[in-house]
């Protein structure tokens, strides 16, 4: 199993941890947010937090429940509408627009870089000239950032309308065009691309525990994510292809997230698994996500 963390990213920074919360730089701004894994104890004093950062999100009273996340609030510093942090890898450039949302989510998943590497990589081992990929539940984009880097051609999925024009801004300001957007259920999409016979070189795919189609389709991690998985492998090619499975919720570890894959992609060349952590200026490991990833 797998431990990957982002390298030398000069744009993010998680600068410590701890009592439930984290301490993050993107950019030149400082954010403080709730960390329900982060349950030891902060390396620096409240002072120093306070001192340092400059703004902090107030969660509602139903924060983190199961299937409910309240909305919350930003104080502080008044920050600018939507900053950009930069991103780089081999020949991959992009500039990930930041904002804060009611949410606590910002645009970015810092800890996502090491499969964003994996995506460009893979699309670049292709022997297709312009290998077409699937990117299911896509949010805002720096996956589909790193695959079109690469030079793929490029379907970007995600229910939310908002949140794919925040992936479209994604692209524009890292100066790339030609992504395909598509605002729709995953699991009606990839029904329809089963149909009509449709294969891709790569498909990438990170659920959220709870979720809703665009009319109301129900989403639920345990319920339906062994349908779509059987779906992927309807979806992609039989050779020279590579599947990135991400899965955040606390419910589902790393060999739960290996064995389903493996249980449906018996035939493969590769095959890597683990979780994706970042680590703070004092050495605190905080594991954030799960991932199983294939190249057949």
């Amino acid at each position: 199993m797998q431990i990957l963390f982002p390298a030398n990213w000069e744009h993010y920074e998680l600068i410590d941890c701890g009592n439930f919360e984290k301490l993050e730089r993107f950019g030149k701004y400082v954010l403080r947010r709730p960390e329900p894994k982060a349950v030891w104890a902060k390396s620096m004093t409240e002072t120093e937090w306070q001192k340092i950062s400059d703004t902090t999100f107030t969660t509602g009273a139903g924060f983190n429940k199961s299937g409910k996340e309240d909305s919350g609030t930003w104080t502080g510093k008044k920050l600018p509408d939507r900053w950009t942090v930069q991103y780089g890898y081999k020949g991959l450039n992009m500039k990930l627009n930041v904002a804060l949302t009611s949410f606590k989510h910002v645009g970015i998943f810092p800890e996502q870089a090491p499969n964003w590497n994996y995506i460009y990589d893979s699309v670049k081992l292709s022997d297709i000239s312009k290998p077409r990929i699937l990117n299911l539940f896509a949010y805002t984009g720096a996956a589909s950032l790193a695959a079109k880097s690469a030079g793929a051609d490029v379907i970007h999925l995600d229910s939310v309308r908002q949140v794919v024009g925040w992936a479209r801004k994604n692209m524009e300001s890292s100066g790339m065009e030609g992504i395909r957007w598509v605002v729709e259920d995953a699991l009606r999409f990839a029904k329809r691309e089963v149909r009509r016979g449709n294969r891709y070189s790569g498909i990438i795919l990170d659920p959220p525990a709870y979720g809703h189609g665009v009319d109301g389709e129900k989403w639920k991690l345990d319920e339906n994510i062994l349908e779509m998985m059987n779906l992927c492998r309807n979806l992609l090619l039989p050779e020279k292809s590579f599947l990135l499975l991400n899965l955040y919720s606390n419910g589902f570890s790393a060999i739960v997230a290996d064995t389903l894959v493996s249980s449906i992609f018996t035939d493969y060349r590769e095959k890597t698994f683990g979780e994706l952590v970042l680590c703070d200026r004092f050495g605190k490991k905080l594991p954030l996500s799960v991932f199983s990833r294939l190249r057949l």
